[in-house]
């Protein structure tokens, strides 16, 4: 937890405040024993005096006033340090996350990630919240009714501290046969995450597959085995409980018998054996908090742990010293590149390709499912590095580039097209926050976006829902290109970003493209051959390696893969369609 300390930064005042009130508070606690056993009890009750009562008890009733306003201050305090504390530590994550590379990501599944930032850091922040008020109290509470009690009588006290190592051993026990269930817990909440998400994310395609009952039975499955697991653990944890009750009870049995007899012998008077058992009371509180503050460590730790994994994780793609800030244009080679998601040689998506496309040039890449066509474009803005090899854009290795000026001018459509909650306007100024109405219009013509977005009432104002779910599957595709346009880029890479338009569409976006944005490299990826017949070059890639690389007309000549895909989709209409 001491590593977690800075991110109480901004709350510093409320982490000193919260633990101080709980001072004031517990040492008023232990005093009112005293002043009840002593004063009230021996000095007004026993005595009969009126006026002595009715003083103490206005005594009593202050200190028990005072010490309940510093208890709700205290809770006040350490509720906004703990708040603060999970609002920095959240924040710090999320921006850990967004400085991942793909590799980074790929690590961590997306149900992993949101579990780590939301059920991981509230344990977190309610362990927090426990260290600074009842881990600093209940020992506190602890040592100052031991004292108070051995002030009063040292003989009797002593039975206190032989229970001592009893209660350590049943709570170490306790915590080391809980945790690793607790570990098992949060990684089964991965799993219930993934359920969840999966299924809303997809949920038109679960009712269009009438798959429902089949969805809520996977989700019950993973939410029976949390719960199976969380109850073995807290069945674990609950023996906490009657270890520390009985052992306390056991010493307050002790003290009351031998108390007694003492007070009949008058060795102890009424008010010190009630102020003794009002210790004792109160260690059994302060151990019972102890020991509920080490059950949430022990939950804390596995989410600690967890969120560890992604403060630490180091991005594998980061700028270099003295980056370069800008990218001279759109000419791209690749020099005997070779790329492994696993990062081993021995496990290629993409094998010794070299390539040298020239800037302005409009590149089709064609190639079967696995072939390796998304993981080559994916190289170009750096998404992920080369296993080996280089790739250069605009003369220069792409590692030596400023990220964020490379990736602004290499603007990519990826495979799943994803569209954001809000305006058509507040999407497509992702690609350039401070673009014109002007502009953005301009963006959405070349793109063939905006025959349709002047069908709608509040035409480039109307609201996308949160992944674009209102909008058709090929308006959602013109307008992700339409957003890339924005950044006016060096290189325009289109992965598979046109099938879900018409062959006409299609046509007319390689046409504005072709007269004017001329000077953009255009790479793209396609299954249909009409969308790369009129490239400049096309790549042929199988199995990771580029096995053809020329013009269409060339490819029709000597690339047998080029050739069936040509015959296989005009010989059956799907080019002309």
């Amino acid at each position: 937890m001491k590593q977690f300390f800075k991110y109480t930064k901004g709350y510093g005042l409320y982490v000193f405040l919260a633990p101080f009130c709980i001072l004031i508070e517990v040492a008023l606690e232990t005093l009112i024993p005293t002043v009840m056993g002593t004063m009230l009890i021996d000095k007004a009750v026993s005595h009969g005096n009126i006026d002595l009562i009715v003083k103490y008890g206005l005594i009593l009733a202050g200190l028990t006033i005072v010490a309940l306003l510093f208890g709700v201050l205290s809770g006040r305090f350490a509720a906004i340090a703990s708040t603060g504390f999970a609002k920095n530590l959240r924040s710090d994550m999320y921006k850990s996350i967004q400085k991942f590379s793909f590799a980074n990501i790929d690590k961590f599944s997306t149900s992993s990630l949101v579990t780590r930032m939301t059920t991981d850091v509230m344990n977190v922040r309610q362990a927090f919240q426990m260290l600074l008020r009842i881990t600093i109290r209940a020992p506190l509470q602890f040592i100052m009714a031991i004292v108070a009690a051995l002030i009063i009588s040292p003989g009797l006290s002593k039975y206190f501290l032989y229970v001592i190592p009893f209660l350590i051993l049943g709570l170490g026990l306790v915590i080391y046969k809980a945790f690793p269930w607790f570990e098992k817990v949060f990684e089964t909440y991965d799993d219930l995450n993934l359920a969840v998400q999966e299924n809303v994310r997809s949920i038109r395609e679960v009712k269009a597959y009438n798959l429902q009952d089949d969805e809520t039975k996977k989700f019950k499955n993973v939410s029976q085995k949390v719960f199976k697991l969380h109850t073995i653990a807290e069945k674990i944890v609950a023996f906490n409980r009657p270890i520390m009750q009985t052992c306390i009870y056991i010493v307050l049995t002790i003290i009351a018998v031998i108390g007694a007899k003492l007070t009949v012998q008058n060795y102890m008077t009424t008010g010190e054996l009630q102020s003794l058992i009002s210790y004792a009371l109160q260690l059994l509180m302060s151990l019972m908090m102890i020991s509920m503050v080490v059950v949430m460590l022990t939950i804390a730790r596995a989410s600690v742990d967890r969120i560890l994994e992604v403060l630490k994780e180091k991005p594998d793609i980061f700028n270099p010293d003295n980056p370069k800030m800008e990218v001279k244009d759109g000419s791209i080679v690749f020099d005997n590149v070779s790329f492994s998601y696993a990062k081993d040689i021995e496990k290629l998506s993409l094998k010794n390709v070299t390539l040298s496309i020239n800037s302005g040039e409009t590149i089709g890449i064609i190639g079967g499912t696995g072939s390796g066509k998304t993981s080559l474009v994916q190289l170009i803005p750096r998404l992920y590095d080369v296993t080996a090899g280089s790739l250069l854009v605009g003369g220069e290795d792409v590692r030596n580039y400023d990220l964020k000026a490379l990736r602004d001018s290499v603007a990519m459509v990826l495979q799943k097209n994803v569209l954001f909650s809000g305006t058509i306007k507040d999407n497509l100024r992702w690609g350039n926050e401070n673009a014109t109405d002007e502009e953005i219009i301009e963006a959405c013509r070349l793109a063939q976006a905006d025959e349709f977005i002047e069908t709608f009432p509040d035409k480039y104002d109307t609201y996308i829902e949160q992944g674009g779910t209102n909008v058709s599957g090929g308006q959602r595709q013109r307008l992700c290109i339409a957003r890339a346009l924005m950044k006016k880029p060096k290189v325009l890479i289109l992965d598979d970003s046109t099938s879900a338009v018409d062959t006409r569409t299609d046509g007319l976006i390689r046409k504005s493209f072709k007269e004017f944005i001329p000077d953009i490299t255009k790479i793209i990826i396609a299954q249909r051959i009409a969308s790369v017949e009129d490239a400049d070059k096309v790549i042929v890639l199988d199995d990771g390696e580029v096995v053809n690389f020329g013009t269409p007309e060339e490819l029709m000549k000597t690339s047998i893969i080029y050739k069936e895909v040509y015959d296989s989709q005009v010989k059956g209409g799907i080019a002309n369609e």
